[in-house]
């Protein structure tokens, strides 16, 4: 048997989960904790296009906020987490 417990967040590793355009605009949005900034968005589309497409790594840190990342087609899926991230 299972148990599931009532407070979901404290079991989630994502504090919230973006789905961008590869120009960085949100098209749907999570923030499941609400300890990250819904502008977190717009840093992580800074940050990637200010890097060189080989510089580009799937997981990273910026001020304390960890960004995980992939492309498909034409979207990107973000999730960000101030918590441990032992990815």
């Amino acid at each position: 048997f299972f148990s599931i417990s009532a407070d979901i967040s404290s079991n989630m590793v994502a504090s919230a989960i973006f789905i961008t355009d590869t120009k960085g605009k949100v098209i749907i949005a999570r923030n499941y904790r609400g300890d990250i900034p819904m502008a977190a968005s717009e840093k992580f589309s800074l940050i990637i296009q200010e890097k060189d497409e080989m510089e580009l790594r799937p997981v990273f840190t910026d001020d304390g906020i960890t960004y995980v990342y992939i492309k498909c087609n034409n979207l990107l899926l973000l999730a960000v987490t101030k918590k441990n991230s032992n990815i």
